[in-house]
């Protein structure tokens, strides 16, 4: 029933993956079977193939799928660019996901696309150690996307307390790339005087209201000034509340707090990614190469998904509940609509897909 779906992807993706026939095949069983069965299980994703061939079989051809291929991030990334028409310049969130198999650790850093619709990975290194990531690999992803896509190309980079350091601000103004970074209250910074104070004194007699404060400082060893936005944040409970404390390169500090909200998008992805959507904790692979390639794969399945929100939602806003809160997310639209369409109307599926797939690439 799926084969006309099937044989869309594989025309598409023929012309941006130099694969033979069958592992296109595999490769769009694996896009389709996503959606459909909402695991990335090899077990359960045998099951989507078309063909009369027994489970085990097909079983065994995944597994040999994610030991031989490895997908071309550049090309993934500059997929998921064209198909959602995000080539203006975009919010970036930066941020890592991480979970356990067994003893050992997944963890990755990733880069995202956050707009006001889309929250969708671009770029990601999948790190060899567990905790956080350190400022080569931080500087080693960014270059990549700077490469493929220039500086020009983003309006802010949003990341939070673990993304700070000398070389990475260093690195950042130097490539022109706009940032705003939350660090801990207890960052020391060098005022205009010369003098070093922790966030935490320097905000104790501010006044904790709904403004915002913003001053200039210095990060020890950082050459040249930072703007500093502060803004306290009301905790659930009465009497618990915490500082809200941004660093970025611009003089409008205020809308750099302002726009920082949109990093939360990026824990929103973790879920789609998971259990709201793919359930990607449930893979049992733990080599970096392979969990590179099903990323690359959710991220495919991921645009599509968002590509049928587009279609059925035009320009219409989700409606808001009495909380204030919309009823689903775009995500959430779109990947309903797709299982839905796949089972019941290929064409509408096959259009969402084809009609923004480039035909080709640039090439870098």
């Amino acid at each position: 029933m799926q084969t006309t779906v099937h044989a869309a992807l594989i025309d598409s993706l023929s012309r941006h993956f130099p694969l033979r026939n069958s592992r296109l095949e595999t490769l769009a069983v694996l896009i389709v079977g996503l959606v459909q069965s909402r695991t990335v299980n090899l077990s359960h994703l045998a099951s989507q193939f078309p063909a009369q061939a027994k489970h085990g079989s097909n079983y065994r051809r995944l597994q040999r799928f994610f030991q031989m291929i490895r997908l071309d991030q550049t090309v993934v990334a500059q997929m998921v660019v064209a198909m959602l028409n995000l080539s203006r310049p975009k919010c970036l969130a930066l941020d890592r996901t991480n979970w356990k198999v067994g003893s050992k650790d997944i963890n990755i850093l990733m880069l995202a696309i956050v707009t006001r619709r889309f929250r969708v990975p671009l770029l990601w290194t999948v790190l060899d150690h567990q905790g956080n990531s350190n400022t080569d690999q931080r500087i080693a992803l960014m270059r990549r996307y700077l490469d493929l896509f220039g500086a020009a190309s983003i309006e802010l980079l949003m990341a939070d307390r673990e993304f700070i350091g000398r070389d990475w601000i260093e690195f950042l103004r130097k490539n022109n790339v706009p940032f705003a970074i939350r660090v801990k209250v207890n960052q020391r910074v060098a005022l205009s005087d010369g003098r070093l104070w922790a966030l935490r004194t320097l905000l104790r007699k501010r006044r904790r209201s709904r403004s915002i404060t913003t001053f200039e400082a210095r990060l020890p060893a950082v050459s040249g000034p930072l703007f500093f936005a502060a803004k306290w944040i009301n905790g659930r409970k009465a009497g618990q509340g915490e500082w809200l404390v941004v660093i970025t390169h611009s003089h409008n500090a205020k809308h750099a707090l302002q726009a920082y909200k949109r990093r939360w998008a990026i824990e929103c992805l973790f879920g789609d990614a998971k259990t709201r959507g793919f359930n990607m904790e449930e893979t049992r692979m733990t080599a970096s190469e392979k969990i590179d390639t099903l990323t690359a794969i959710l991220t495919l399945a991921i645009t599509w998904s968002y590509r049928c929100a587009t279609k059925i939602m035009g320009m219409k806003a989700i409606k808001r509940k009495a909380h204030g809160r919309r009823e689903k997310s775009w995500f959430r639209i779109g990947f309903d609509t797709l299982r839905t369409w796949i089972t019941f109307t290929q064409q509408n599926a096959i259009n969402a897909w084809k009609q923004t797939c480039p035909k080709a690439l640039k090439t870098t």
